[in-house]
């Protein structure tokens, strides 16, 4: 079986959890089938590998503009397919035009959903609605749709309920949990400025309204002073964002912060994730969050908000802690200082016992390892595939 897999983001230009699925997904479905994998971006050399390029003539186009662009080439390429399988609205138009354009089933994994990212009309403009009429129209025509988690799934459903519930199953995001394992190194540390004698609190996300780094630098003026707080924290959507996360960075009344706003290798990450205290994912928009199951993976206890799929993979109280958040529509919290008052209380709680954190961050590891294996999860993607051909 010949499976074509679409995406924006593939190695080394992975920004967000889609593209470490796809990674991960692809290198584990080459043993039982034969994929190619199309992206977008600069050439890669790894074979079966194609990336595509803004075609020429929208260089200066609105962003979504040039999304569709280079969806209509990797549609093309298409062409000899059995199957395709699209990760995001980056790519969702690409497999429909080839869908359309070859007769092969289209598959959709969602990572996410336009319409409960309502803050991307800051980064696109108009194009936010064009964005979002490709994920409908990808969607509601697509022969079978994966969602990260029950509460993806759920979202799908209300978001789309044109979609018949029967096509629409959950396969988990998962983890390498032989690449993600402790690492007791301390030269990512001394790299960039970490005290290893000192517990440090440890963010790994982009700079978007989803990630909710804002409500985090609320809630770290009342961290322990003792602790450092390291922003593994880059790409931001927007100029603005950027700037409100710098004021609020600046005016943190406390030592021992370390903002990294470069991406790091992987290896510096796990030995960055190893060493924290606590990992906190204060996401007000998480279909699954891999990010959670890097954490802990590498045995460290994790606060996250209690949305989208992580409760999925953060069972509260036994391999972390989780925030309630009252929601708007729009994902942000109601009371924004009542949740940076609860982020606060169990961050503090963990670093006022690191023995409790420690326990909660094996049991963590134990659950990454029996729970979220990426060969399983390529096996059920192959048995989804094989109902369609």
């Amino acid at each position: 079986m010949r499976v074509d897999l679409l995406s924006r983001e593939y190695p080394p230009e992975v920004y967000g959890g889609a593209g470490v699925h796809m990674e991960y997904l692809s290198r584990e479905l080459r043993r039982l089938a034969d994929v190619r994998v199309r992206c977008f971006g600069g050439p890669r050399e790894e074979p079966g590998v194609s990336a595509y390029r803004i075609p020429g003539g929208l260089e200066t186009a609105n962003p979504a503009l040039q999304v569709l662009g280079v969806d209509l080439e990797m549609a093309a390429a298409c062409e000899g397919a059995d199957v395709v399988h699209s990760h995001t609205w980056y790519a969702n138009f690409a497999g429909h035009v080839a869908k359309l354009l070859y007769g092969m089933p289209h598959v959709i994994t969602t990572h996410s959903l336009e319409p409960l990212r309502p803050w991307k009309a800051e980064q696109l403009g108009g194009g936010y609605r064009i964005s979002s009429w490709a994920e409908r129209t990808a969607l509601e025509a697509a022969d079978a749709v994966v969602a990260v988690s029950e509460g993806m799934r759920r979202d799908v459903l209300a978001a789309y309920p044109g979609i018949a519930p029967e096509k629409v199953s959950v396969i988990h995001n998962g983890i390498d949990t032989v690449e993600y394992a402790p690492d007791h190194g301390h030269d990512a540390l001394r790299k960039h400025g970490v005290d290893p004698a000192r517990p440090y609190v440890v963010f790994v996300g982009r700079i978007t309204r989803q990630k909710g780094l804002v409500h985090l630098l609320h809630a770290a003026r009342s961290f322990d002073p003792g602790a450092q707080l390291v922003l593994c924290a880059g790409a931001p959507d927007t100029p603005e964002i950027a700037e409100e996360v710098t004021g609020l960075v600046r005016g943190l009344k406390r030592d021992g912060v370390v903002w990294i706003s470069e991406m790091l290798p992987k290896h510096e990450v796990i030995q960055l994730l190893t060493h924290a205290t606590v990992f906190v994912c204060p996401s007000v928009y998480e279909p699954m969050g891999i990010v959670n199951l890097e954490a802990m993976a590498c045995e460290t206890a994790v606060v996250a908000t209690a949305t989208g799929g992580i409760p999925e993979v953060v069972a509260d109280g036994e391999t972390g802690l989780l925030v309630p958040i009252g929601q708007r529509p729009d994902g942000e919290p109601r009371d924004p200082d009542a949740f940076a008052a609860e982020l606060a209380s169990r961050v503090n709680a963990l670093l006022a016992d690191p023995g409790r954190a420690a326990a909660l961050g094996r049991a963590g590891r134990a659950r990454a390892v029996e729970h979220f294996s990426w060969e399983r999860i390529a096996e059920r993607t192959l048995e989804l595939y094989s109902t369609l051909v």
